[in-house]
């Protein structure tokens, strides 16, 4: 019996010290234990700050002597459940690895807060876990000015008989997290040197001035500067100038009612207007409804402190004072304007073309929408749909623009979602199968606030009539949205004028 129980004892101990040797290696056959210690995370962010619609990263780095097997990322509430498999990519157990993982936020997430759970096994099968809190209340974006006078533009304060010359401005500033005030600096005026205005944490916020303003000729640098709450900003430099008449170097033709609505839009709202000599400017405008009104301004942004309009006192005549200034109504629709007005002499005439009468930069012959273009452009006969658009890569990728049922040279899109901070590419060319036929093409003036879309010189189709806007400059136009929302692009071929403004 004693012989036995030491067989057995024997037995049993060799049975343990094979249990043991197979628990302290890999599950993996051919990873054997280095040091048999748990893997290590160490987090870049254990808290992570992002926001509906937008992308974070769960960066880290992992480390194992044994060698990492997978590392897994769960989160219910996000629906993230995500597992890499290090062997299955590299072929092999790592021992140190640079985690770095992208997951978007959907925009319509109602949630505020989540735990993203990190779970790392080793090739011997042990595991180590770490929280990482993601909340959705990051700060992304600077402030925006919505109302504000024009970055590096001029703020005209005119010296007007009888009257102290005040400098009417009005500011609006929105804030995707809280606005912390203001600051206005313009150097020369008492009161207003670094002047700072809170803003109390609001998203929304608008102040209203009426600074006097010394009664003399002189240019007065001001400074605007708006600070969210983590200390973004935004700075507007600009130049108040207190002057008698002025011969403006731009004037913008407005037919909205509301500085709301002169803010709302990406580019072409007010619409820019031609400087043909001294103190005269010259709109061309098509009217698409009777009764439509409109007001003549320098400055892109606001009906102060400088607005033409009719004068109540004399209808035949204008006054250039946003207080008084009556609107310049224009009772015919469909047609085209031409608006004649002299800032030094008040006046303004004004006459009617026709639709029919207004040219467009190509032949006559090409009919938009019709199978009217040459489409090697060597008179083979082989023709094509001339259309044309938008593109931000080549002529095979132009969306065609529709055109106006009444107007035919009107055009549009469907309207597109843009993001805010978003900066968009392109100029408008015709659509081709087969790359580059500049065929017909627009360029803007300048990239980031486009006024003018110029005919391209180097279009091959020209109609020789055409007497609007050209362009020997390839400037694709990069304007930035300010805020996120629906817009729809709206061109004229006939102008030259384009505009992006939101669809409500």
């Amino acid at each position: 019996m004693k012989k036995k129980h030491l067989f057995n004892a024997a037995l049993l101990w060799a049975f343990l010290s094979l249990t043991l040797w197979t628990t302290g290696c890999s599950d993996d056959d051919g990873y054997p234990d280095v040091d048999g210690q748990a893997p290590s995370i160490e987090m870049t962010l254990e808290h992570i700050q992002t926001a509906n619609g937008r992308t974070f990263t769960l960066e880290g780095t992992i480390k194992d002597a044994d060698g990492i097997s997978t590392i897994q990322l769960q989160c219910t509430d996000l629906n993230l459940n995500k597992t890499i498999d290090l062997i299955e990519i590299y072929e092999k157990p790592l021992e140190t690895y640079e985690l770095s993982y992208d997951f978007k936020i959907q925009p319509d997430e109602i949630g505020e807060q989540f735990t993203v759970k990190v779970t790392v096994t080793d090739v011997g099968g042990r595991t180590v876990s770490q929280d990482v809190l993601v909340t959705l209340d990051g700060d992304f974006e600077d402030p925006v000015f919505v109302i504000a006078p024009e970055k590096g533009g001029m703020v005209t304060v005119l010296l007007r008989e009888g009257e102290i010359p005040t400098l009417n401005m009005n500011i609006s500033i929105t804030d995707d997290r809280g606005l912390d005030y203001l600051l206005v600096n313009i150097e020369g005026i008492e009161g207003y040197e670094n002047l700072k205005i809170d803003a109390d944490g609001e998203k929304a916020f608008e102040h209203s001035f009426n600074i006097t303003m010394p009664n003399e000729k002189k240019d007065y640098p001001m400074t605007l500067t708006a600070v969210d709450k983590t200390g973004k900003s935004t700075m507007i430099e600009c130049t108040v100038s207190v002057t008698d008449v002025q011969d403006f170097e731009k004037m913008y033709l407005a037919d909205v009612a509301t500085e709301a609505e002169l803010n709302s839009d990406v580019f072409g709202v007010p619409m820019r207007i031609d400087h043909v000599g001294e103190f005269q400017y010259q709109a061309l405008y098509y009217c698409q409804k009777a009764n439509t009104e409109i007001f003549f301004l320098p400055q892109k942004t606001s009906f102060s402190p400088v607005c033409y309009g009719i004068d109540p006192t004399d209808e035949a005549m204008l006054t250039d004072d946003p207080a008084l200034a009556k609107p310049i109504v224009l009772t015919e629709a469909n047609v085209y304007y031409k608006i004649n007005i002299n800032i030094l002499l008040k006046t303004y005439e004004m006459e009617t073309y026709s639709l029919a009468e207004a040219v467009d930069p190509w032949p006559a012959s090409m009919k938009y929408g019709l199978p009217t273009m040459d489409k090697w452009n060597n008179n083979s006969g082989e023709m094509m749909d001339f259309t044309f658009g938008l593109t931000s890569d080549n002529p095979t990728g132009v969306v065609s623009f529709k055109q106006d049922a009444t107007n035919p040279h009107l055009f549009y899109n469907e309207p597109m979602s843009l993001t805010a901070g978003e900066s968009m590419n392109f100029i408008i060319h015709n659509y081709h199968t087969d790359q580059w036929w500049n065929f017909v093409r627009w360029c803007s003036d300048t990239e980031e606030e486009p006024e003018i879309f110029g005919y391209y010189t180097g279009s091959a189709f020209k109609n020789s009539n055409y007497t609007g806007p050209t362009t020997t400059q390839d400037v694709w136009s990069k304007p930035k949205v300010t805020v996120t929302g629906t817009y729809q692009f709206w061109f004229d071929s006939h102008l030259g004028r384009a505009k992006l403004v939101r669809v409500n």
